[in-house]
């Protein structure tokens, strides 16, 4: 199978392309990361699987809205005492295309 049709297959079959779906898992892990607040956001960046620093950051600030330094800043035990299955839901990156359809159910 070629990487093209790969691409295709697994976005008619996850509605979104291989490398943005591998980015939301990553800044999923990164959120997880940065809440325990014992790594820095570079640390996190390589321990996540990200190359550029760079990168993550925009990525980040887009998925969730802020940037990994005022996350960690903020959310630090934002989830304290929470089950890691609620945890999980709660804390999943919300996409931009999303979040106008989670604004307009939730008006």
């Amino acid at each position: 199978m070629s990487a093209g049709h790969l691409s295709r297959q697994f976005k008619l079959a996850y509605g979104e392309s291989p490398y943005s779906y591998l980015m939301t898992r990553r800044i999923e892990r990164a959120k997880a990361l940065l809440q325990r607040g014992d790594l820095n956001v570079t640390e996190v960046c390589f321990a996540v699987g990200c190359s550029s620093l760079g990168t993550f950051s925009t990525r980040f600030t887009e998925l969730v809205g802020m940037s990994p330094s005022t996350y960690r800043s903020e959310a630090a035990g934002e989830t304290a005492g929470m089950p890691s299955c609620v945890t999980k839901k709660v804390a999943r990156p919300i996409r931009n295309r999303e979040a106008k359809g989670v604004a307009a159910q939730l008006a």
